[in-house]
Parts: C-alpha cells; structure tokens; sequence
C-alpha cells in the first residue's frame, strides 16, 4: 500500500487509495504551487500517476491515470524535469512520457546484462538529469535519456547514493566515498568503524542543490557529517603547503561557481605570499597579478624598510596568517636561505619536509635569488602602472621601480621611466641617482618633472666630461689621443646636446636658453638654430637679448636666426635686414674667396664648392631684390671690392644708379638680354641709347662690343631715333654688322612718317566736314 505523511510528522499517516503491490515510487520536483504534487507508482505491471492536490480544509484530492502497461519488473523510478519518468527493470533502463491524459510514450535507454545487479536510478541537478547505475558504473542522462557529462566508477556497487552540490556521496562497504559531481572524480574516503547488519544508508538535507549536512545511517548508530566550505578546503592545503593541490581545488570551485570572484582574488594574493616566503618568487607574482584586490602598496615593505613615505598606504592585511609579516626582501631571502639549509639537514636524516625539492636538489645563491626576486617585483610594478591608482600610490610604484632598476643596473630602463610620463618622487630618487653615477637617468627625471634648469645642468656636464666615465651606459673609453676615442667623445657630445636642445626648445626661459646656448651651439649649430627658432615655446624669445648674446664667429646661427625672424616670423626691422644682407654679403665674399684657392681639392670637392656658393648667393640675390628695408649703400660698402657684380647691380638698382646698373650688366657681365631686360623696365628710349652708347665705347681699353650693339637695334631700333643712332655709329664698326639693321630702322621711321601724315590728313577732312 502507499502511505502519505509530513515531514514533521504534525498530521496523520494517510493512505493513498487502494493500490497493493506497490514496487516503485517516485515524486516529481518541487513545483511552483507548493499544495500540489505528482507521483510515479509502480503496480504490478502498470505505471500510474497520482496527482494530490490539497484542497481547504486540509482535504486531499487524489486523480490517478494510467500512463504506462504492461511493463513487468518495474523496481527503481525515477522523476526528472517536468514529464520524464525513467523506469529500471532487471533488463533495463526505461523512459515514460507522463504529460497528457492518455498513455505515455515509452522509450527504451539501454538494456542491461544479466549478470548486472538490481537497477537503481537516483535524480540529480535538482531534478533535471539523472544517474542510472550499471553494477559500479553511474552513466548521468538528460530528461531526454541521453548521456550527459562524466560518468562515475565507483570502487564497489553502491549501497545508497545521494547528492550535496557540488559533490556526490555514495555507501558502500563499511565506507562513505566522495566524488566531485562535474568530473567524477574521487576526493574523500570516510570509513565507519563498526557497521554491523544491513546497509548503509546516506541522505541530505536538501534537494541536492544546497544541502549542507550528510546522514549515514547503520545498523546501531546514526552519523552527521557536514560539508566543508570551499575556503576551509583550500585553507587547509595552503597551510599544509600543498600548492598544486590547492590551485586545482580553487580552479574547481571557480570553475563550479562554489566560490566568490573577491575571494579568488583573496586566495591568490595569500597563496602569492606563501610562495613568495618559500622563495619561489615567479610563482608568487604570477598568482600576485591573478588578484584583482590585491595593492601594489602591499609589496612596498619588500622594497623600502618601513617607515617611509608610503608607510600609511599598505594596508593591514594579514590574511589567514598563513605568513610573516612582509619584510624587506634581503631579509626574506636570509630567512629562507636558513629554513632551506634546516630542511636539507632534515632530509639527510631521513625527514621528510614541505621544502621544495628542486631546491633542495639544487640550491640556489643568495646573488641569484635576489637578483629573480627584484625582477619579478619589477614585473608586477610595471603591470600594476597599468591600474587605476590614487596619485600617492602612483608615486610609490614608480619610485620604487626606480629603485629596482638601480638595483639590477637597468640603466636602458631606468632612462625609459625617467623619460616617459612617470610619478617618481625625485626627492626620493636625486641623491641616489647622483651618487651611484647614473646623471643621464636624472637629467631624464628632471626634464619630465619640468626641472628644466637641472636638467640642462647635467647634459651641459655630460657634454663637458664624457671620457670621464660619467657615461653609465657606455663603456670606459680607451685613450683620448685615439681616433676610436674622439669618434666616441663626439658621438657623447651630440646627444648630450640633443636631450639638452629639446629641453631648452620647448621652454620659455629667456634666460636658461641663452646661458646654455653657448655650449650646444660649440657642439652643433644646426641644434642651437632649433632652438632659437623653435615654435614649440609658448612665448618667444627677445630678438635684441638673442642677438646680444649670440657668438659673433658662430655667423650661421646669426644668419639662420636673422631669415627665421624675416621670413617665418614677418619682421620688418630695417637693423634686421641690413645685418642679414651683410651677412649673407661676407658669407658670399669668404666662399667666393675660398673657392678661388681651392687648387689642391679635386674635383668632387670643387663641385661642391662652387655648389654651395650658387646656393648662397642665390640666397642673397633674392633677398636682396625682395627686400626694401635693407640700406644697400652699407651693404654695397661692403661688397664694393668683390667680384659679386650681379649683387652689385641689385643694390645699385636699389638706389637709382640706372647708368651703373646697365654698364655692370653690358660690360661686366657681358648679359646683354639681362641690360636690355632692365632698359625695358626704365621704360624709356633714352635707356636704349645709353646702352648703346655703352656697347660702342665701353672705355677702359676695351674694344666696341658690335655684336651686342647689332642685337640692341636688331631687338629695339625701330622705337630708336635713327639720327641719334647714326650719331653714335662708329666708324670702325663693320657695315656688313648694321646695314640690315639700319634699313629697316629707317623704312621704319619712313612708315611711322607716312603713316603719320595720313593720319594727319584725315583728321583734316574729318574736321572740315564737320
């Protein structure tokens, strides 16, 4: 018969209907009306439903249907999700449809062999899969019968199974064996003592999804067994120092969701500790960065002995103390050196120890461990600058680095930091830095903290003493007399120049440009124009102070720096013009001068050279012709003995001397389109005739210039009067050469005449009619 109770016993056993012979019973899951339910029976050879429904009154409606016939040997059910009834016989697995109101689909699973055990079916997840026993195998099924996840093997065929998420408990044998619920893997074996007649039976206090306690039953007594919280788990490996066997006991519970993402994070910063005391400090700072809780500031005390200014930001943290206190790193290392060489002496008399046996195999130096620790704390400051930080504990993290850096003679990265946007204290790191020779990495401190006078001091220094050795980086020079060595030298000069000339072209401190310029431009003039004409200031410098202060035999940075003002900057000072023409004037007279005594270059070098004063005075022609502010007479007095003629011309040009202009341009330079150009730029004919007169009788010795005379009143004689020119014909000169150029100036002049007295005339008439 079937019987009904509560589970407090507060109500009479009731009797479920009529029906005998009942082999199996199963309730279906916890629906979301807690005064109904269904149950699954087994009746001979019929599968029923019972659905209860309690009604008012306490009064219990029961309707029975019939979801299954025929079916002999029913011995095990069990109800998963809404409408799966899995059904096991002696020869086999079976499962029903119990939806609708008619006869449930049936479907077979597997069946079993015969010399298998009684079935046995057991509901998991809640209800939502199930676990069907094959002798000592449990195959898990879906509410659809298919195999789902991992099976279990267990060591003997179960007596009783139960489910505590995320673990499965079976008895058997005089022994409780725990298995893990997602793999099937076997934890914990639990022997009982004394187990007497019959079976074990085993029972939670839940549905299998959140039970906490286990109830193993015996013959003569009764045991509670309660489970143990993840964190005691991995709590208890750690204390016993059984690192793998806790991280994979933490991957589990994360991977299960047993365990908070805070107390992951916890987990690995103490089990970082535990590992960084035992000296395994790559391990330690890997689980360090997996902690997402974890400060930087908790490693300070590693670095820097307490107290120091970043004392009050280490948080008090102790963990499950598990571990010292931190302390600085050497001595870490002393004490773990001294537990190691305990450990070895141990295990010589036949101990056995939680020190890790690559160490003891081979144990490492003091030098070679300090050296592993700083550069993995290296690696989890560099990761931690990455984070959000407060200001105060940025500072911490960088100056410390800093400190590492030192410590390992990083000196590539010790620049690196200093020379990037960075919150080193330099209070904390100047003397250190000073002292230990390392200028190069402070100058590159002072420069990103905008200590830009220190900064410059330093580079000024390093320029002056680079064969002293202050050159961290670099090594010790041989001797000075070398070639290799002054190479050297000057390859140390130019960078110091270089770092010094970006500091000094971003600043607007008049007065620490013009102090420093001196040395950089001995070192390079192209840095020290950069930095006087450098945009990059937010104010710029005094014109005047600029060109007071500036070397006068450095005459390419006065000059650069004078074109710089006139054409990027716009400025029309008359001063600035005229020393920028006479600049340009006495650079162009020494390199003319220069190439005229080049008789010992060959000819690449002469090609240069004459490359280069085409270049100049090119520069200084068109100056000269753009500008109007210059004085050309100062200028001209400067240039008056040199062979610079076409400048000449320009700067005569420039003051009116018209007749000088045409006799530099017809007989010194001999460009007879260039003199005829300038006439026609006078505009008027009496230019003409001045040239001309030039050509004829260019005086000095020189012999007429025919040929260019011909051209002139080849290009221009027809607005020429013929009689002026007859004049100044030459009687020297070859007929042949002008009597072309003659008759057609005078058929000119006689059709201009004609044409004239026709005008004449019709004008005439015009007014006559009128």
């Amino acid at each position: 018969m079937l019987l009904l109770a509560d589970p407090l016993l507060a109500r009479p056993v009731r009797r479920l209907g009529s029906l005998r012979g009942v082999a199996a019973v199963a309730a279906s899951p916890p629906a979301s009306s807690p005064s109904s339910c269904s149950l699954a029976v087994a009746v001979g050879k019929r599968l029923l439903v019972l659905d209860l429904a309690l009604r008012e009154a306490d009064e219990l409606e029961v309707q029975t249907r019939e979801i299954a016939a025929g079916v002999e040997g029913i011995s095990a059910l069990a109800w998963v999700g809404d409408d799966s009834v899995f059904a096991g016989t002696a020869s086999g697995y079976s499962l029903f449809s119990s939806s609708g109101g008619g006869m449930g689909q049936r479907t077979d699973i597997f069946t079993l062999p015969e010399s298998a055990g009684a079935p046995r079916i057991r509901p998991l997840s809640g209800g939502q899969e199930a676990m069907l026993l094959v002798d000592n195998v449990g195959v898990v099924v879906d509410r659809s019968g298919q195999p789902v996840g991992s099976s279990f093997v267990f060591n003997s065929r179960p007596d009783c199974i139960v489910e505590v998420f995320p673990y499965v408990v079976v008895a058997a044998e005089s022994k409780v064996d725990v298995y893990r619920r997602r793999n099937g893997v076997h934890l914990q074996t639990v022997p009982i003592a004394r187990r007497g007649t019959g079976v074990l039976t085993v029972a939670s206090d839940g549905d299998g999804s959140g039970g906490e306690v286990v109830v193993v039953a015996t013959a003569y007594k009764v045991f509670c067994y309660r489970k143990v919280s993840a964190v005691e788990q991995i709590k208890a490996l750690l204390r016993i120092k059984s690192y793998t066997e806790a991280i994979s006991l933490l991957e589990e519970f994360e991977s299960d969701g047993e365990i908070s993402n805070d107390m992951i994070s916890f987990v690995h910063a103490q089990l970082g500790f535990l590992l960084f005391f035992d000296l395994r400090f790559e391990d330690a700072v890997n689980h360090f960065l997996l902690s997402e809780t974890m400060q930087p500031a908790e490693i300070f005390p590693f670095i820097m002995r307490d107290p120091n200014r970043w004392s009050d930001l280490v948080p008090r943290k102790r963990y499950w103390g598990l571990h010292p206190p931190p302390k600085p790193l050497e001595e870490v290392i002393d004490d773990g050196l001294v537990t190691l060489q305990r450990a070895l002496f141990l295990k010589k008399a036949g101990v056995d120890t939680v020190v890790d046996e690559d160490f003891l195999s081979n144990p490492p130096t003091r030098a070679d461990l300090l050296e592993l620790a700083i550069r993995n704390i290296i690696r989890y400051l560099c990761v931690s600058r990455e984070k959000s930080l407060s200001p105060a504990e940025m500072e911490g993290v960088d100056t410390l680095l800093m400190y590492l850096y030192r410590a390992l003679d990083l000196v590539d990265d010790m620049e690196k930091l200093a020379s990037s946007q960075n919150s080193c204290v330099v209070d904390e790191l100047e003397s250190l830095l000073d002292n230990s020779g390392h200028l190069r990495t402070l100058a590159f401190l002072y420069g990103s903290k905008g200590m830009c006078s220190q900064a410059v001091a330093i580079w000024r220094i390093l320029a002056r003493n680079y064969s002293t050795g202050l050159w961290k980086d670099r090594p010790n020079l041989p001797g000075t007399d070398s070639q290799e060595a002054l190479a050297d030298k000057k390859s140390g000069e130019e960078i110091a120049a270089i770092e010094a000339s970006k500091i000094l072209q971003a600043t607007s401190d008049q007065d620490l440009v013009l102090e420093h310029l001196g040395w950089v431009a001995d070192i390079d003039q192209d840095l020290a124009t950069a930095i006087l004409t450098s945009e990059m200031r937010e104010k710029q410098l005094s014109s005047e102070k600029v060109i007071a202060a500036l070397d006068s035999e450095k005459v390419g940075i006065h000059q650069r720096y004078l074109q710089w003002l006139i054409e990027d900057q716009g400025c029309e000072d008359p001063h600035y013009h005229t020393s920028y023409a006479l600049l340009l004037s006495k650079s162009a007279m020494e390199a003319f001068h220069m190439e005229s005594n080049s008789g010992e270059k060959n000819d690449k070098e002469i090609d240069s050279d004459i490359q280069f004063i085409y270049s100049l005075r090119e520069r200084l022609q068109l100056f000269l012709q753009a500008s109007d502010l210059y004085d050309p007479e100062e200028v001209l007095d400067v240039i008056a003995e040199s062979e610079l003629w076409l400048e000449k011309a320009i700067l005569y040009r420039k003051m009116g001397q018209e007749n000088i202009v045409l006799q530099i341009l017809a007989l010194k330079l001999e460009d007879s389109e260039a003199a005829e150009q300038y006439c026609a730029e006078i505009g008027r004919d009496d230019a003409y005739i001045q040239l001309l007169d030039l050509y004829l009788d260019p005086k000095n010795g020189r012999e007429p210039m025919f040929t260019a005379a011909v051209r002139l009143l080849h290009n221009h004689g027809k607005s020429l009067d013929p009689i002026q020119v007859l004049e100044r014909l030459s009687s020297d000169m070859p007929l042949q050469l002008a009597s072309d150029t003659i008759l057609r100036m005078l058929r000119a002049r006689v059709h201009h005449h004609r044409q004239g007295q026709c005008i004449i005339y019709h004008a005439r008439r015009t007014l006559m009619h009128d």
